[in-house]
This record gives C-alpha cells, structure tokens and sequence, in this order.
C-alpha cells in the first residue's frame, strides 16, 4: 500500500514472538453492492441503483479491518481462479497487506458472490456458491503461531475441546487467545450446547440478540453474565445502544455507549468492532477504552457502503479525533463527553504517520462509484491513495476477461 502503516504493537515485538498478529480462516466472497435503491423490485420490473461497488466479503471483511489497524494479519480461504478470485486475492494481499501463504487457489471453481441490495437502511442479500474442494482445517493443517485467533462457532466443524487436535486447538496450544463470535441460527434451535466449544476460548463476542437466544437470558446483561461463567472475557455488543463485557483476568467490568452516527451500511460493523476489540486486548488497554475503540471503529465503517472497505484505518481514527477534540468546547454536553471518553487516543494519535491507512473505495471497475468520470481528453487521472485502484483493476465484473465458467 502507498500509506505508511502504523504498528500499535511496535513495543511488544521480539525477535521470538509470534510471526503473526491474528490468524483467520474462512470463506471469501465477491460482494457486490447496489446503493440508493428506491425500493425492491418488483417481479418483471427493473429498478437503477444510485451507487455500486464491488470488494472482497466473508470472513475478507474481518481480515482487512484487523489489517487496517496494523495488526499483521494471516488467512486461510479458498479463491477460484477467475476473475472475480483474481480480484479478491489482489485486493487482500497487495492493497490489504493479508498473508495468504496457507489460502489456496482452486482451478475450475467458482469463486462464492453475494450481491448485496441496500434500501432505507437495511439490505437484501442474493448469493451463489459452492463448496471448496479441499476443507479448511486441511488447507491449514498446523496454523502459523499468532497472539490471537478469531473463529465462529458452527455446530458443523467444532473447534474442539482439549486434547482435541483441531486447528483452533492447536493454534490454542501455542499459546494464541482464542476470540469466538457467534453467527444467526436460521433453523431457530439456538442450541446452548454450542456454548460447549467455548472451553478453548479466551473471549465471546456475541450480538445482543444471540447472546440472549444462546443462553436464555431475557435482557443483554444477564447474558453477559452467564457468559462470563464460561470464558475469562465476555463481551456482548447491542448495536446503537453500545456494547458491554466483563474481564475476569484483570477484574473489570464496562459499558461504554456507541457514538452517536447516522448508520448507511451495517454491512461488517461486526467484524470492526471485533478487530477493534482484539487490538485492545492485545495492548491490553484497559476494558472501557477496548469497548470505546472498537465502538468508534464500527461506527465510522457503517456510515460508509461497502463493507469490508469500509472498515477504517488509523488515519481514519485520528481524523474523527482531530475532529471531536477540536468541537468539544461548543458541541455541548454530548461532545465534552465523547472527549471524556476517548481522551485515550491523545497517547496514540501523535504517533500516528500523516501519511496513515485510511480507508478504500469499494470498486471492482476504473470508475465505479467513486465519484469521477473519464476525462474528456481521455488522459487518466491521477490516482488517490485511497482507493481500491493501487494497481490497474480488471474490468467491471459484467464485462469478465476471462471466457464464463459453467455452473
């Protein structure tokens, strides 16, 4: 990337630690996002949309917020190889800086696409896929060594308990914090014998609404608690309201309320608020300052379209800083609050290059939805940093280079 990276665990470093920061693994889809829609359409009828952009989704999103905060991020995934893979692997790898030494490319396979319909504020997802040819925990096989691994539970591939030989347990044995996050249950079950895989983990991190449906619980903060049973850090995050955890290790316990925002895309904001939530604790920052962080991450991504782009880097965090300690004499008591709040980030801030990671538009095309058109004279502009376009993009995915791949 041309912006000049900032490394918060800089003093933690050693020649001996871990090679990585966060190890994922998962599945990777082209997301394609159509914005400003009036409505749905109707059947037989075609509807325009204001704003499209293309960029990698799944378990991408996670990836590049981690890697926007500086932590050195690797990620196992499946990528076909055409030209939508090609797009994915380039976009994680060169403009993300993601290692991919345990990912893999499969000939002959269709890489997975959401297309994501954006109305009023909430969305409409459309996707295709297949299986990968090979599994995860094959494609693997013993994980890198890394301070922090991020899973989902999933009845269908346990992490295992211990003794267990799984990924996670081996990743787990070499001394990674395992932090577990939770997806919705479409079949309604809300299984609590799920919870079970939590013996390996180091913290959940729960949506209110799971955190309720898994254990019982009938409000965010009785949740909270019966998952502070089960792991040494609980967190359970419920939306606009702000999020809330318990800290065994270091005997903390916070809520800390979300920064005030008018919400675009909610497309990933779980994912930031994860990364921002693991940075934290790899710091090991106190508790309210972990949630107040990743809060602000999540809410600076959803009011931006585009998912995992969207997610922001440090030269974003240090330009809502600037912005908030430079209106708290006259933004009233909200403001003198909020600079109460993350009066934090003044320790980190100055250290942060000019030059920082901010975020990318979301575009698979030269021109897509960001904002400009060809010049007359057909000479090319000059390009922003920023965006997604570090290197010359293939066409946009209407237009493939590459003959179609029969389903």
């Amino acid at each position: 990337m041309s912006a000049q990276a900032y490394d918060p665990l800089a003093g933690q470093r050693t020649p001996e630690g871990p090679q990585f920061d966060v190890f994922l693994a998962g599945t990777v889809f082209l997301d394609i996002i159509f914005t400003g829609l009036p409505a749905m359409p109707a059947a037989g009828t075609e509807i325009w949309a204001e704003g499209m952009g293309s960029c990698p989704g799944g378990i991408a999103n996670l990836a590049i917020a981690t890697s926007r905060l500086g932590l050195r991020t690797s990620l196992a995934a499946a990528f076909g190889d055409d030209d939508y893979g090609d797009f994915c692997w380039r976009t994680l790898e060169e403009q993300e800086s993601v290692d991919l030494t345990r990912s893999r490319r499969f000939e002959h396979w269709h890489s997975p696409v959401t297309v994501s319909m954006a109305v009023e504020r909430d969305r409409s997802m459309v996707t295709h896929g297949h299986p990968p040819p090979m599994p995860v925990p094959e494609m693997i096989g013993t994980p890198p060594r890394s301070r922090a691994v991020i899973v989902s539970l999933s009845p269908d591939e346990p992490l295992g308990g211990p003794g267990d030989s799984s990924w996670a347990e081996l990743a787990h044995q070499e001394g990674a914090l395992i932090f577990a996050d939770v997806g919705w249950d479409p079949s309604g079950t809300w299984s609590r014998s799920l919870l079970d895989q939590l013996a390996i983990c180091h913290a959940f991190m729960p949506n209110a609404t799971e955190a309720m449906a898994y254990t019982g619980a009938d409000t965010p903060r009785d949740a909270l608690y019966t998952i502070a049973d089960k792991v040494p850090l609980a967190v359970v995050t419920d939306g606009a309201n702000g999020a809330m955890a318990i800290d065994s290790t270091t005997g903390e316990e916070a809520f800390v309320p979300a920064p005030r925002v008018t919400a675009l895309d909610p497309t990933g904001a779980g994912d930031v608020f994860g990364a921002g939530f693991v940075l934290g604790t790899l710091c090991e920052w106190p508790l309210d300052d972990r949630l107040a962080f990743a809060g602000v991450c999540a809410a600076l991504a959803v009011q931006q379209f585009g998912g995992s782009l969207a997610a922001p880097g440090w030269g974003d965090i240090a330009d809502w800083w600037h912005e908030v300690r430079a209106s708290a004499g006259h933004g009233g008591a909200y403001g003198s609050s909020l600079a109460r709040r993350y009066a934090f980030l003044d320790r980190l801030v100055p250290t942060v290059p000019v030059g920082a990671v901010r975020r990318a538009a979301a575009t698979i095309a030269r021109y897509a939805d960001v904002g400009m058109a060809p010049p007359a004279s057909g000479k090319q502009p000059e390009r922003d940093p920023a965006r997604a376009e570090d290197d010359p993009p293939p066409e946009d995915p209407d237009t493939p280079r590459a003959p179609a791949q029969k389903e």
